[in-house]
């Protein structure tokens, strides 16, 4: 009797948006999710998945400037517990070392803000 499945219940859902990371925070020119050092890769962990009757499918993530504008939207609509992003905003091009608002939707379950903060390495022309 006590052990039933119950639904829709808040103390869950806030606990599953306090899980929710960006890692590594912050990310010093490296993370050992790159394979070459042309790569910049940092990943949004501890998403929810999408359960079995088609709710909470996708996942937002919004990444802004502290000033507001708009960086990057990246979204999830798979059973990964996690997103990567590689750095780089909407028009590929990489972003500048500083601070980011990064905001995650996850419909029917609720709304999470991280803050991140990125010192980019230069690119080393003498790679090529």
């Amino acid at each position: 009797k006590n052990i039933a499945v119950q639904t829709n219940v808040a103390e869950v859902h806030s606990e599953i948006l306090d899980e929710i990371n960006i890692v590594p925070n912050p990310y010093y020119g490296y993370s050992t999710y790159e394979g070459t050092a042309l790569e910049n890769y940092v990943k949004i962990v501890n998403l929810p998945v999408c359960n079995e009757n088609g709710q909470n499918k996708e996942v937002t993530i919004s990444i802004y400037t502290v000033n507001g504008i708009l960086v990057r939207k990246l979204t999830k609509g798979n059973n990964d517990t996690y997103v990567e992003w590689d750095m780089k905003n909407s028009a590929n091009i990489p972003i500048a070392s500083g601070i980011y608002i990064i905001h995650v939707n996850a419909p029917g379950i609720g709304e999470k803000t991280l803050k991140f903060f990125a010192a980019m390495r230069p690119t080393d022309l003498n790679a090529f």
